[in-house]
């Protein structure tokens, strides 16, 4: 897709962070946005700000209920004429914690948001888009944890290995399938979001928090070495958008993050682990 001008793009979690990044740069290429966010003050805030440089459509819409993604995709459909031809499944949250303490709310809450949000999405917007016989482009938000594996963080890990399979079975099923419609997958590595205050969204039924115990200090030591590392949002933006005008589907924002997939991949070769983020 060679340029954003005029296509009806539509965001999850596009209140804040990634989502807000590409949401501002898309409105500044010429697209119009659906931006749907699961935060209701926070959405009102940026769909107005956002608003003053684009067309935009507000939607709150919790990722984890299909329903409500399927009448978003209508809503979209009725409100700019035709389907979204840009898909952004970016919503996700994290928590942390041993993985003996990580409680069953947790992963709930961690694989329907991560997980099933990306499936849901995809389902409600894809299949109007391939009934159109439009071209377009899904983009899902994943992680270089969707690759290798930091402890402390296993319901996210596991979240982002499953995005990662979304993603690349999702590009083979419609290349075989001749439909032109692309598949790019973000492997951002820290970035500078809300995500780690994610508890303020936390669903009201899902209440057993994991406690943090004592690895989780050994975690924060570690990670504290990396603040150099941390990434803007608009940054990642940028390289997603970059890698759809040019068709491709990976894109590692952090370059150095390549050599952790590879030692991660060559350790699991030698019949050992990789679990650390170390560069």
């Amino acid at each position: 897709m060679e340029s954003f001008a005029g296509v009806t793009a539509v965001v999850t979690g596009a209140a804040s962070g990634i989502g807000r990044a590409i949401t501002d740069q898309l409105l500044a290429a010429g697209a119009k946005v659906v931006m749907a966010d699961v935060e209701r003050t926070a959405l009102d805030t940026a769909a107005a700000a956002a608003g003053e440089h684009g067309e935009v459509l507000a939607a709150v819409v919790d990722v984890r209920d299909p329903a409500a993604l399927d009448a978003l995709a209508a809503q979209t459909a009725a409100h700019f004429g035709g389907p979204a031809r840009l898909v952004f499944a970016n919503a996700g949250i994290s928590v942390s914690g041993a993985t003996w303490d990580m409680t069953a709310d947790d992963w709930d809450w961690v694989l329907g948001v991560n997980v099933l949000g990306v499936a849901n999405t995809v389902r409600a917007f894809l299949n109007p888009l391939l009934a159109s016989g439009e071209s377009g482009h899904v983009c899902i938000t994943g992680s270089v944890a969707g690759y290798t594996n930091q402890p402390g963080f296993v319901a996210y890990n596991a979240s982002k290995h499953a995005v990662t399979a979304i993603a690349e079975t999702l590009a083979a099923e419609l290349a075989d399938a001749g439909h032109p419609v692309g598949v790019t997958l973000l492997a951002p590595w820290f970035v500078r979001t809300n995500i780690g205050q994610a508890a303020r969204n936390r669903p009201a039924d899902l209440t057993e928090v994991t406690p943090a115990g004592p690895l989780m200090q050994v975690v924060r030591d570690r990670m504290a070495g990396m603040s150099n590392t941390v990434q803007d949002p608009d940054t990642i933006a940028r390289l997603a958008l970059e890698a759809i005008a040019e068709g491709r589907f990976a894109v590692f924002t952090h370059e150095p993050s390549r050599a952790v997939v590879r030692a991660r991949f060559e350790a699991v070769l030698a019949g050992g682990v990789l679990g650390a983020y170390d560069e």
